[in-house]
């Protein structure tokens, strides 16, 4: 992939012709329409930055961040307009569906609003909000009204105020019960942040028009977990003022998954030959798994990979060639541009259920020499073993295409992180 996506080059424009970097030292913010920005590319692929991962380099390198603040236009600044996710509880809460419903397929969910239906259906809504008699009320696409904010300024460290009108907002589910209403944001992809506006704005919204308490909620779903995040703003006003609440996980399968379950598949995985592939650099297994359930909907090239998942062009290929590793994925040429699609081991391995899924994850990794290894360590001493002994297991196991030291140690933080996750499967 070349090092700049067509976003990238297309702000880039923008920012030289509009002098935009100079203007936002000048007055502390910048206002570009949608007309300015459609003059180098379509303004819906130019802006929508869910996660800091996704800004334009030229954003990224000065600490700058887009705003809607009406239909068509926006403001640039230094916002602090993202939030990282606080590190999520292992503990996971089992809940189970109504016998009778039939429509929804709780072991395939392949978008958002199905992830919702089913948190709602299996009652999974209805414990983390703690309100009863809730009903799915509004949701869609809306506009914003009017209303003013404060935000955060990341360089001078003051406020800025910003001033919105008739913005487009959209809300995921909403559901009110007898006390509150709760707004959700819900997405099928794993990140390292968010950004705040999609909570902040439909919480401002319906704040002024329903007189019970608004509750912002943030739900991801991936590989059968319902990730639930609630969250405050301790001054309605002021947009950097988010603060978690809670956090819980739930399921709707069981999740148990004992020592022994994994000591069974190490015993009985034999070990395969390394494939002339990329020995993977990506410590999120997690990640590689979602990575795959993206793909389980549609082919997509490299370069959609990037924009539509919170990864950067270098994470596509890392996670790309990861998920190839263990044989979950599969890449074509379409022309020269890399198109990926999840293979048959892949959709085979998605179908299954929750524990045969995470086992049968566990046997594709440990099919491979050294995490087959390391993981017999860790069993045998109860600690994952120094880098030093991941390294020398990994320099006798004719990786491919590994020489240097340098390279070895950095992709044993990925053999360790795998067998971690391995390890915390265990819940017993």
């Amino acid at each position: 992939m070349s090092k700049f996506s067509k976003n990238d080059k297309a702000w880039e424009k923008l920012f030289d012709k509009y002098k935009i970097l100079e203007q936002i030292e000048k007055n502390g913010y910048f206002k570009i329409s949608a007309t300015q920005i459609k003059e180098f590319r379509e303004p819906r692929l130019m802006v929508k930055f869910d996660h800091t991962v996704n800004l334009p380099k030229l954003f990224s390198e000065n600490n700058l961040a887009i705003l809607p603040i009406t239909r068509g236009d926006y403001l640039i600044a230094h916002f602090d307009a993202y939030h990282k996710f606080e590190e999520f509880d292992s503990k996971i809460i089992k809940c189970t569906p109504p016998d009778y419903i039939q429509s929804l397929d709780f072991g395939s969910i392949p978008s958002e609003a199905i992830a919702l239906n089913c948190a709602l259906a299996s009652g999974i809504i209805a414990d983390f909000i703690e309100d009863d008699k809730i009903i799915a009320t509004v949701s869609g696409r809306m506009g914003s009204g009017k209303f003013d904010f404060n935000i955060q300024d990341t360089e001078s460290k003051n406020t800025m105020r910003v001033d919105v009108n008739n913005s487009q907002i959209e809300i995921d589910g909403a559901y009110e019960g007898v006390t509150y209403l709760t707004l959700f944001e819900a997405k099928n992809d794993l990140s390292d942040d968010f950004l705040i506006r999609q909570l902040y704005y439909p919480f401002r919204v319906w704040n002024k028009r329903v007189d019970k308490p608004v509750k912002s909620v943030f739900l991801i779903y991936s590989n059968g977990i319902y990730r639930m995040y609630e969250y405050m703003f301790e001054d309605e006003y002021n947009y950097s003022s988010l603060k978690l609440i809670k956090q819980k996980n739930y399921s709707i399968e069981d999740t148990k998954i004992t020592s022994n379950d994994i000591q069974q598949v190490l015993d009985n995985t034999k070990i395969i030959q390394e494939p002339k592939i990329s020995f993977p650099q990506a410590d999120k297994f997690e990640r590689v798994i979602n990575l795959c359930e993206l793909l389980n909907e549609k082919e997509l090239s490299r370069d959609e990979v990037t924009e539509e998942y919170a990864f950067d062009a270098r994470q596509t290929n890392y996670y790309t060639d990861a998920a190839k590793y263990l044989g979950l994925l599969e890449k074509r040429k379409d022309g020269n541009v890399p198109v990926y699609k999840i293979s048959d081991k892949g959709k085979r391995i998605l179908k299954m259920g929750f524990k045969d899924r995470q086992l049968s994850y566990c046997r594709e990794i440990i099919s491979h020499k050294v995490f087959n290894e390391v993981l017999c360590l860790v069993f045998e001493n109860g600690t994952m073993p120094e880098k030093d002994t991941i390294v020398k297991i990994m320099q006798s196991s004719n990786l491919y295409n590994i020489h240097s030291e340098e390279t070895f140690r950095r992709r044993a933080s990925t053999v360790s992180s795998w067998i971690n996750w391995i390890v915390e499967l265990i819940n017993e």
